[in-house]
């Protein structure tokens, strides 16, 4: 008689999961924690809100890229869909809030279901496919704005959407929880979600088991260019003006605040309340490097912040490699 050997759990296999699981909400408290006994005004609520306002523009820009990244997938494009957006909404501005509002979210909407499109039923890579439409949502941009920033309207009440507050908290901010409370949701307990997980998993598998991919694909881009929108009427409200020229790296700060949460790049598995640890952590690690700026410790100009970003997002990528093969082996 065989038997057949069972895996033994290690303390390491364990250390591993914990990691995986807890990592980036442990460097979060760590963050806070450090911030709360180096600095003053860490923990004023200027501060706290100032970090949740002006983050909230990427964590919706992150929340779309998580289920984008789910399937397997990538959008490029979601920084010059904001920008493009933003554009839209300034034009649109002295009409009031909800035209502009809702004009920009549906004109970043149309570009993303074209991506979806093209993806799903052209079988256009997304790398590729969200390429061109950065180039193209960069264009439009700079067109409807005649290559320059497009003052929004003070009169009607959209800056109110950008610099207003309800109950102390930016408004900005609770759009951010909302969507993601949201998102939660619809990844844990709808069918959509479970679809999304399926096909980063085993896209062919899912084909075969009857799942509807192509459709579940266009609307996952629908989602992306939607919040991206979103994220670009935030943008002119809080600054007052269109940016054609803004949202330029917005994508790497989506990606990296999505794998940070430790969702994987090859798709089939991920966590919407994870991204949104992941952007709050990217967002302390710069607002820490402003006030050591602000003490003379260090002096580092706005264009360090894209170099940090982009070695932050190698270091984790290379750090969720060694995790997932430590965890196959």
């Amino acid at each position: 008689m065989t038997t057949t050997p069972t895996a033994r759990v290690t303390p390491y296999f364990r250390t591993v999961q914990l990691l995986q699981q807890y990592g980036v909400l442990v460097a979060l408290a760590l963050l806070i924690l450090f911030g709360a006994l180096r600095y003053e005004g860490f923990l004023t609520s200027y501060n706290v809100f100032t970090v949740l306002g002006y983050n909230s523009m990427f964590g919706l820009i992150a929340l779309g890229m998580t289920f984008v990244i789910m399937t397997g997938g990538i959008d490029l494009s979601v920084g010059s869909v904001a920008a493009f957006a933003s554009v839209v909404a300034a034009l649109l501005s002295p009409y009031g809030l909800w035209p502009a509002l809702l004009g920009a979210v549906a004109a970043a909407t149309l570009l993303g279901l074209i991506n979806g499109l093209v993806i799903a039923y052209l079988n256009i890579l997304p790398f590729i496919a969200t390429l061109a439409m950065l180039l193209a949502a960069r264009g439009l941009a700079l067109m409807l704005a005649n290559n320059e920033s497009v003052s929004a309207d003070f009169d009607h009440g959209f800056t109110a959407f950008g610099q207003g507050t309800l109950g102390g908290l930016p408004f900005t901010a609770i759009v951010l929880f909302v969507a993601f409370a949201l998102g939660m949701v619809v990844l844990r307990l709808t069918r959509f979600g479970r679809h999304v997980l399926a096909i980063g998993g085993n896209e062919e598998a899912s084909q075969l088991m009857g799942l509807p991919v192509r459709r579940t694909l266009v609307w996952v881009y629908v989602l992306s260019g939607a919040l991206a929108g979103l994220a670009g009427v935030i943008l002119a409200s809080q600054f007052g003006a269109g940016q054609p020229t803004e949202g330029l790296g917005w994508e790497l700060t989506a990606i990296a605040a999505v794998v940070v949460g430790g969702t994987l790049l090859t798709g089939g598995s991920g966590s919407v309340g994870s991204t949104l640890v992941g952007v709050l952590l990217l967002g302390i690690i710069f607002n820490i490097l402003n006030f050591e700026n602000g003490r003379g410790t260090i002096s580092l100009s706005a264009y360090w912040q894209s170099v940090i970003r982009g070695a932050f997002l190698l270091i984790v990528v290379i750090l969720q490699n060694r995790l997932t093969r430590n965890r196959q082996g």
